[in-house]
């Protein structure tokens, strides 16, 4: 049976045009910072409120630990 060569397997890009557009609607992040310049994104949020009420929230859970709220950019390669 002959195939079709000029099939182009699109699932793996429409799934990585789909965790960019994802990214891109809650750009808002809680990060949390570790000691040797480390950080882990703990949450993502549409609105700088929401992740400011997530922030309250754990600090009253983890008073020890240091988060800050960051407005994530994305980033956009450069091709000359």
């Amino acid at each position: 049976m002959p195939q079709n060569s000029k099939y182009k397997d699109s699932t793996s890009e429409t799934q990585a045009q789909a965790i960019a557009y994802k990214e891109r609607l809650n750009p808002w992040t809680v990060t949390r910072l570790l000691p040797d310049m480390q950080q882990v994104t703990v949450a993502r949020f549409r609105s700088r409120s929401d992740a400011d009420g997530y922030l309250q929230s754990l600090h009253q859970l983890l008073p020890d630990a240091h988060f800050v709220v960051v407005f994530d950019c994305p980033h956009h390669e450069v091709v000359i």
